[in-house]
């Protein structure tokens, strides 16, 4: 794979104080595509992902919070337990990442192919509950 390839990864976050768990909710759901509470997927090349890692440091306390970003494998396998469901009416699409398909039925959705897509996920909203 190309050093600028895209790749899909997952961003997961602890975030201890409200106010910074809504900046980085509200930053997050701009760069990334919420899958469940704390936990986003994002598309980008290695670079781009460094770049928004550094873009999330800069709204933390690194001290007391914390945000991980997973490399996804092309083959995904995913287990998934409880009521499933992501926040919002979201719709994923990529090429670039055949595996988030599944991701996405995983999480308890299943992909729309037809031509009327649902409503994109609004950051306008407001930041979604951190707790399921």
């Amino acid at each position: 794979m190309a050093v600028n390839a895209p790749r899909a990864w997952l961003i997961t976050y602890d975030i201890t104080d409200p106010k910074r768990l809504a900046r980085l909710h509200r930053f997050l759901v701009r760069q990334a595509t919420p899958v469940q509470y704390s936990v986003f997927h994002f598309e980008g090349s290695a670079a781009q992902m460094g770049r928004l890692m550094a873009d999330i440091e800069a709204r933390i306390a690194p001290a007391s919070d914390d945000v991980r970003g997973y490399q996804l494998p092309e083959h995904l396998s995913i287990d998934t337990l409880g009521r499933g469901g992501s926040p919002g009416d979201v719709l994923l699409l990529s090429p670039a990442s055949p595996g988030l398909q599944r991701l996405l039925e995983a999480t308890g959705r299943s992909p729309r192919t037809n031509s009327n897509p649902p409503p994109c996920y609004d950051p306008g909203a407001g930041p979604q509950e951190d707790t399921p």
